[in-house]
């Protein structure tokens, strides 16, 4: 008995041997160093052949590239603002025509004018550019044209003046050897043709026995001097031309 015991107990062990040898799977051999190179270059390298590693990897490292430096951009230069309409400029004022100005000293007639113009002064010095019209102390003394006044003076050689601008600002009437102003005359006054301004006088260099309105014409400057301009001959403007 204790016999067949022994030879069924070396079967069951052989039995399950044989099985133990059946379940091995055989061993593959391990890759080539060179492949195994060659697969880590693939995956590193970045040349323009890799595929897409997957995506828990994440993607391949690019190769650094070498960047040539651009010069900064030249800014570009806003256009211009569209110009403001040019604001048109008023045509000079036409000068005075022959007749248009008022004699002004009052009762003088035009055929009682002398045309003292080019007349010389000052021992032969100096042209006297005006007009003297003679009359008795005290007669009014009236605007030649409309205008504004712009400047009261009291001078050596002019006595008591008065300086009117014309309405274009282009000419200046000049009155001299006042003996007086009109009541309530004063700078920036605006005169209409024929207004009262003064009275004929002697004031200044002018003569007591003959006391006259110097009357003078200035055709002004661009910087509008009340005391400075080109002097043109007043009598033709007062009377027509003989």
């Amino acid at each position: 008995m204790k016999g067949v015991l022994l030879f069924l107990a070396g079967l069951l062990v052989g039995a399950n041997l044989v099985y133990f040898l059946l379940r091995q799977e055989p061993r593959l051999p391990a890759p080539a160093p060179a492949a195994a190179a060659a697969a880590d270059t693939d995956a590193h390298a970045g040349s323009p052949g890799d595929q897409a590693l997957p995506a828990a990897i994440g993607p391949a490292s690019p190769a650094p590239t070498t960047t040539t430096p651009q010069p900064a951009p030249t800014p570009a230069i806003a256009a211009p603002a569209a110009m403001p309409a040019k604001v048109p400029v008023p045509a000079a004022a036409p000068a005075p025509t022959p007749g248009s100005l008022a004699i002004p000293v009052a009762g003088v007639a035009a055929s009682q004018l002398q045309d003292t113009f080019d007349d010389v002064r000052g021992g032969g010095e100096r042209a006297h550019e005006a007009l003297d019209i003679m009359a008795p102390r005290g007669t009014p003394v009236l605007a030649a044209g409309d205008g504004k006044v712009e400047k009261l003076f009291t001078s050596v050689p002019g006595g008591l003046t008065l300086y009117q601008f014309d309405p274009s600002g282009r000419y200046a009437y000049y009155y001299a050897h006042l003996d007086r102003y009109a009541p309530g005359m004063a700078e920036g006054r605006q005169l209409k043709r024929g207004d009262l301004i003064g009275y004929v006088g002697s004031t200044g260099n002018a003569s007591e026995d003959a006391p006259h309105l110097h009357f003078a014409i200035f055709v002004l400057g661009p910087e509008k001097r009340w005391w400075q301009g080109t002097a043109i001959d007043p009598y033709p403007l007062l009377a027509a031309p003989r």
